[in-house]
């Protein structure tokens, strides 16, 4: 089985387990009057669950692939013969990036944390004019920071824990 079917089944695999987390355990704990809500917060991961499996099944079942395609394997397919010659330490790197990220928000502030990781995924990407990426991070993160917190009305803690509030 080549490696996008792979993929597929534990794709569908996870979301076999979402929609069964979203269909059966999450809408017990419901008070009674939003039982009779249209709309329940478990209408959202309804919908992704079941999209998700779909999707899945399409490409596990390579329906979306031509017959004269699953015959004959482009150069854009991957070939798990030869993983090593992907950039897997980039994608290594962005992930430890993203668990440090998730670890140091909370702590560092959202400001001074999205910042850094913006700048750090864009360096480990290979961008290297950091007279750009420096003001665009902390651009973008500002913007972000305003719409989450004053548009939305979400707190999120800007500065670092030893600043205060």
């Amino acid at each position: 089985m080549a490696l996008d079917r792979w993929i597929a089944l534990i794709f569908v695999t996870f979301c076999c387990i979402y929609g069964y987390a979203a269909f059966f355990t999450m809408d017990q704990l419901l008070p009674p009057f939003m039982q009779r809500n249209p709309v329940w917060p478990s209408t959202f991961p309804k919908v992704l669950s079941v999209l998700g499996i779909i999707v899945g099944l399409i490409v596990l079942f390579g329906i979306e692939k031509a017959d004269d395609e699953a015959a004959t394997p482009s150069a854009s397919d991957i070939n798990y013969r030869r993983l090593h010659e992907y950039k897997l330490g980039q994608a290594i790197a962005l992930l430890l990036l993203m668990v440090v990220y998730a670890l140091t928000l909370r702590g560092a502030g959202f400001l001074l944390a999205t910042t850094v990781f913006l700048v750090a995924g864009s360096a480990i990407l290979g961008e290297r004019k950091f007279h750009i990426m420096i003001p665009v991070s902390a651009g973008a993160t500002l913007f972000v920071w305003y719409l989450v917190q004053e548009v939305l009305g979400i707190f999120l803690r800007p500065w670092p824990f030893f600043m205060g509030n």
